[in-house]
């Protein structure tokens, strides 16, 4: 059927009551039955329309919650691409995405950490007790942070984070403070055994290369490794 035909009963009905009324001969019984023949029809119009209607708006609520869905999915996934599932914080490529979008407009300071004798925790204590130790050392971080930089995990155990306009003496000092806050308690999670990290940082001036600030703030880490652990060594000692 056509959409031409969609109400041919109606326009018929239609017409033979018109042509009823315009017959001044008619009988008032063929004006009764061609009223009726239109309440008939006019009633089965409405009938239609409303379940037109109630089907339109269905059709556009479950629109509405596809279109909600399709965007709550589009969200979860692109939140899974740029964050490490164990902790929340930024993956690699995330973090020096964010590193780059900052040093367009403004200098930034760097640091480096990772957890010290990692791989003996996983070792005596098995992988999900290390699992659980990187979740709360980020939880301290955040904590230590207060809701400043950017907390980006880079490697199996190691961390970054980004301080837009954060001077190099400030993120020296903020991350000896973060230092203490990891080592200066045990955790809950591994309360046998201390826990430590090491720290590099690194200072870049706005429209400098990222890559090269994140190579001398892994230098700095890396002294501190070798000065002892559980320490916070600054590029300026690798390089002065």
């Amino acid at each position: 059927m056509d959409g031409g035909d969609l109400f041919a009963a109606e326009a018929e009905a239609l017409h033979r009551a018109t042509a009823v009324l315009a017959d001044p001969a008619s009988e008032p019984a063929s004006h009764r039955a061609a009223l009726e023949e239109l309440v008939q029809h006019y009633g089965q119009l409405m009938r239609q329309s409303r379940r037109l209607i109630s089907r339109s708006d269905r059709t556009e609520r479950e629109l509405n919650l596809l279109n909600a869905r399709l965007t709550q999915l589009s969200d979860e996934l692109d939140y899974k691409a740029r964050h490490d599932n164990l902790t929340g914080a930024l993956n690699r490529g995330a973090v020096f995405e964010q590193a780059h979008r900052i040093l367009e407009n403004s200098a930034m300071s760097l640091i480096v950490l990772d957890i010290d004798f990692f791989k003996r925790i996983n070792d005596e204590f098995g992988h999900p007790a290390g699992d659980a130790v990187i979740r709360e050392l980020v939880a301290r971080l955040r904590t230590g942070l207060a809701g400043q930089g950017v907390i980006g995990r880079v490697g199996g155990e190691e961390f970054t984070i980004l301080l837009a306009g954060v001077a190099l003496e400030q993120a020296v000092v903020l991350a000896g403070k973060i230092r203490q806050a990891i080592a200066g308690e045990r955790f809950q999670c591994l309360p046998a055994r201390p826990v430590t990290s090491s720290f590099g940082v690194a200072w870049a001036a706005a429209g400098t290369d990222f890559e090269e600030a994140y190579a001398r703030a892994d230098q700095a880490l890396y002294q501190a490794k070798r000065s002892g652990r559980n320490r916070v060594e600054s590029e300026e000692s690798v390089t002065g």
